[in-house]
């Protein structure tokens, strides 16, 4: 049987440590679990859900990797290098048809004023003081709450085996940058692969300093 991203997360004891970064509490795999449940059934309610696509500009660390899980496991998350100038992100989030822009709360990023030009939703991710590392919620910066008739997502849930679960351009550095579909089931082996090769346990920790918009810091790093 093919592993979905939900089955490689369950395996973690909920108690054990999924996340953490220095200076603060780690938060575990029931946490995590529990965040991406509620950050997609948040994100189902905006009417955002499998196959659609999700831009995500956000810095290196705990929040960016945990986004990057929930999102991952239930729409088409689209990691966006932070440090691209206005005309990039212009280029990207026009290509990508994007749904919806994750940024950090008071981001002065130019990816918000192209998402506004853009009419691409913007979510605010709000990390609550005091929280265990990952830990995060999404407000959305129009004030929806995705409670009106009519707005949720008719695909909801968690993403099937062939749903796109993840989307990058190629470098460019020959022509024009060209989209490519990762899906679910390209995921999950991915990261089953590097887990095997690993051979991490329960009680191993692994330090990431890959950049995280990046795929290997993501499939190698987090997954």
């Amino acid at each position: 049987m093919n592993p979905t991203l939900k089955d490689l997360l369950a395996t973690g004891a909920d108690a054990a440590p999924a996340i953490s970064a220095p200076g603060r509490s780690a938060l575990s795999f029931g946490g995590l679990r529990s965040l991406i449940d509620t950050t997609l059934g948040q994100l189902n309610s905006l009417g955002i859900g499998r196959n659609d696509r999700v831009a995500i500009v956000l810095a290196n660390g705990p929040e960016m990797a945990t986004c990057f899980m929930a999102c991952a496991s239930g729409v088409a998350s689209a990691p966006l290098n932070p440090a691209y100038r206005g005309d990039e992100f212009e280029f990207y989030l026009s290509d990508l048809n994007a749904k919806a822009l994750i940024v950090e709360a008071g981001s002065s990023s130019p990816a918000i004023e192209v998402a506004t030009k853009l009419g691409v939703r913007l979510l605010d991710l709000v990390v609550p003081e005091g929280a265990p590392a990952g830990q995060f919620s999404l407000v959305p910066r129009d004030g929806a709450d995705g409670g009106g008739a009519g707005a949720a997502t008719a695909h909801g849930g968690f993403a099937q085996l062939d749903d796109v679960s993840m989307v990058l351009h190629t470098s460019g550095t020959t022509s024009r940058p060209k989209i490519v579909p990762l899906s679910q089931r390209n995921l999950a082996a991915s990261a089953s692969n590097i887990r095997n090769t690993l051979q991490f346990s329960a009680t191993d920790c692994g330090l990431n300093i890959m950049p995280l918009f990046h795929i290997h810091g993501l499939i190698a790093g987090v997954l």
